[in-house]
């Protein structure tokens, strides 16, 4: 049997963690060999919530669950931690502007970011999911400079794979034959889902989909604004499974590797490849092998697309502005 992996989880007592803590309790994020030990935690007000949770996470009896803490506490939640998955943040309130957003959360994620330079492994594997991702990632790696900026990451995931399926539902196929897709930037309206280098098999999507309205007044602004729809839909509830299902997805890629002749997209520290100055949060193409991904470079933009990846780091530098005072 293997030594169990430490996965620490903010927010745990919410919807998408209720989505999301089973499955990796019954191996579907590392394997069904591998044990685990989950460390969750959440707002000291939350902490009855946990009661119910643990009880059903025992009472499914998976033999790969070797231990649950539950606290309030963030160095306590990472102690030891191999991964932190911090999806806990507040939610954007009716009315609340982004930078409001932003100021409501930094405090959290500098909290955390300073407990997790404390308590973890120094090659501990860090998500950031809780909103606004790329920022609050940003955030958390400042307040954590004894651990490899390249250990951090935003989920960039769930648009994706929004991404993926509306190309495969176009061409009525399976997603999994859809390969290169890319969404570039920040995880917000500005993000640019981009067709342009995506295959399926030897073609180019691009080839198969001519239709360049469906691509400028369906494709990007559905991968865009799916978030909001999903809330509408389900009458304010936002989307929990798929989100639970993209942060597998994300941990599965960085940790066993991404497919061969395929990338993922995922937020990273820039590099200043494609005119992204380094020093932001910012979603790229991205390998991964042995544990660690590595930007895809030089692949040929217009410059349109650059447009609308200047938009989307334009964003980020306002949001990082924003909140310059609270990291001082």
């Amino acid at each position: 049997m293997k030594s169990p992996i430490r996965i620490a989880v903010t927010g745990a007592t919410g919807q998408i963690c209720y989505n999301l803590l089973y499955r990796i309790a019954a191996g579907d994020m590392l394997g069904k060999d591998q044990p685990v030990i989950l460390q969750l935690h959440d707002i000291t007000e939350a902490q009855s919530a946990f009661d119910g949770i643990v009880m059903e996470l025992y009472d499914c009896a998976f033999p790969l669950l070797t231990e649950v803490v539950t606290t309030d506490n963030p160095e306590v939640a990472f102690e030891n931690a191999d991964i932190a998955l911090l999806v806990g943040a507040r939610p954007r309130g009716e009315n609340m502007e982004r930078k409001d957003l932003l100021a409501a959360n930094s405090p959290i994620f500098i909290s955390q970011g300073k407990a997790l330079n404390t308590s973890a492994k120094r090659n501990v594997k860090v998500l950031v999911v809780g909103n606004p991702a790329n920022t609050n990632a940003y955030i958390t790696l400042k307040n954590a400079p004894d651990i490899d900026p390249a250990n951090f990451s935003a989920m960039l995931r769930l648009d994706h794979n929004r991404a993926l399926s509306q190309v495969a539902l176009k061409l009525q196929m399976p997603v999994s034959d859809v390969k290169r897709i890319i969404v570039w930037g920040n995880h917000s309206s500005t993000q640019f889902p981009d067709l342009s280098h995506a295959l399926v098999g030897n073609d180019k999507v691009t080839s198969l989909i001519t239709d360049t309205a469906w691509v400028n007044n369906h494709f990007i602004p559905v991968v865009q604004k799916r978030g909001a729809a999903i809330i509408e839909a389900r009458h304010g509830k936002s989307s929990a499974a798929s989100a639970a299902n993209a942060i597998i997805n994300h941990m599965q890629d960085w940790i066993f590797g991404t497919r061969e002749n395929d990338w993922v997209s995922m937020g990273v520290p820039s590099n200043g490849c494609y005119g992204i100055p380094s020093g932001v949060i910012y979603s790229f193409p991205v390998t991964c092998r042995e544990g660690q991904y590595t930007i895809v470079e030089n692949l040929v933009t217009s410059q349109s697309d650059q447009a609308r990846m200047q938009q989307s780091y334009q964003e980020l530098i306002a949001e990082q502005e924003a909140i310059k005072h609270l990291l001082t």
